[in-house]
């Protein structure tokens, strides 16, 4: 028992100081991306390079960070540099119209209004939906309940049951087997509730969108009040998102 001590003290405190301290994040980590219509020609060289088509040349540049997998293919293709990404991990928003991207800056989520945040802001508890997810967006929010992020320090859990959730967590397409399971759940959740899109396949059908057996992702089911992009997005981004709804993150 003494040496599980002595390496408890050798490994010191392992949950990062955040948001008070920004976390540090791997070179290869693409961020959030932006674009410069100006200094597009319309080559279109970035448009087979995106295989979720999040890019547009209609009315200028424009790239959906509702759609967009990160994965830095229209980077790489332009050649003029009109896209670039920013290695910036803060990319939720409140509004799907704030992720069309067209060289404005990006407007990050904003807190819930008032009623609402008086009621969450100390403690929210989310049923998550995984509907027909693959399951990254769902393991990249499980680990936020691991000791490096640690959720829970901000009053925010998971529950079993909807009916003992403040709103829903949703990631995946929504498929059609799901579609009646996430219309139960949100029905079960009780008022006033906050539902949040986690990951480009909840927010727009991701790599799945036009697909037959999917919706296009949950905003037809649920009014979302976060929708947080990416594929998956990392755990910090869902975390900064979660903590910006709550009106508790740091500015900037």
């Amino acid at each position: 028992m003494i040496q599980h001590v002595f390496a408890r003290l050798r490994q010191g405190r392992r949950t990062l100081p955040f948001p008070k301290i920004m976390p540090a994040l791997p070179d290869r980590y693409p961020g959030r991306p932006e674009v410069d219509p100006a200094a597009c020609d319309g080559c279109q060289a970035c448009l087979p390079a995106c295989p979720s088509g999040a890019l547009s040349l209609e009315g200028g540049l424009c790239l959906d960070l509702g759609r967009c997998l990160l994965c830095g293919g229209c980077a790489a293709a332009c050649p003029r540099g009109a896209i670039t990404f920013t290695g910036d991990f803060r990319q939720a928003a409140s509004r799907r119209e704030d992720l069309l991207l067209r060289g404005q800056p990006f407007a990050l989520a904003k807190p819930l209004e008032q009623k609402r945040l008086r009621l969450f802001e100390r403690s929210l508890t989310l049923r998550q939906v995984s509907a027909g997810g693959c399951a990254a967006c769902e393991l990249d929010t499980n680990v936020l309940g691991t000791l490096v992020y640690d959720l829970g320090r901000f009053g925010i859990r998971f529950a079993a049951s909807p009916r003992h959730a403040d709103g829903v967590l949703v990631t995946g397409p929504v498929t059609e087997n799901m579609r009646l399971g996430l219309e139960k759940t949100w029905a079960a959740a009780p008022e006033p509730r906050v539902a949040i899109a986690v990951g480009a396949c909840a927010i727009s059908g991701g790599l799945y969108a036009g697909q037959t057996e999917a919706h296009d992702g949950c905003t037809g089911f649920v009014p979302v009040d976060l929708f947080v992009p990416g594929c998956a997005p990392h755990p910090w981004t869902i975390l900064d998102g979660l903590l910006r709804l709550l009106g508790r993150a740091e500015q900037g």
